[in-house]
């Protein structure tokens, strides 16, 4: 079997920069034991796999695995998809929508870039520590844990999209932080 897969280094216009993932495009769903191999042989964070979409709410339905489990979200692949999708297999349109685990997601072109959206999450503002600051690389104006909707994970806010690129996260620190 062949398929095509794409490293894409998302949040980022500089090679080697970035969140990396993987995009495999699907013409159908491979068994889940599979799909959970291929994530694993990339060893990224995660690796996003799109098959075209049956339903009129969504135009492809989407999952991400890490290398060692399905997740039911992940921002920085999706994005990678939608870049898949709209510069290397041509998709027409200014909007693709994501049927998903956790709901439809859609991205849309924005300029030179893409623009999000996602489901609202329950968030719940926590203390910024010191150590969460050092691993972001730069204090956040607020800090959010987020649990509902979703397994888990954190919401960083900062004021514009400068400093967020600017941004150079320790991941291997936030991943010992449970962030």
């Amino acid at each position: 079997m062949k398929l095509s897969l794409f490293q894409v280094d998302a949040f980022t216009t500089e090679l080697f920069r970035g969140n990396p993932a993987a995009v495999v495009p699907l013409q159908h769903w491979l068994d889940d034991e599979l799909l959970q191999r291929i994530a694993l042989e990339n060893n990224l964070s995660e690796t996003a796999f799109f098959v075209p979409c049956e339903s009129p709410d969504a135009d492809y339905d989407l999952r991400w695995f890490t290398p060692s489990m399905e997740v039911d979200l992940c921002g920085h692949a999706t994005l990678a998809t939608g870049h898949v999708l709209f510069r290397h297999l041509g998709f027409e349109g200014e909007r693709i929508r994501f049927s998903s685990k956790s709901g439809v997601l859609a991205i849309e072109r924005d300029g030179d870039g893409y623009a999000l959206d996602f489901p609202a999450a329950g968030r719940r503002p926590i203390e910024i520590e010191d150590d969460i600051v050092d691993a972001l690389g730069d204090r956040p104006e607020e800090l959010y844990s987020i649990r509902e909707g979703m397994k888990g994970g954190h919401l960083a806010v900062y004021p514009d999209e400068a400093r967020v690129r600017a941004l150079t996260p320790d991941f291997r620190a936030l991943k010992t932080l449970g962030a």
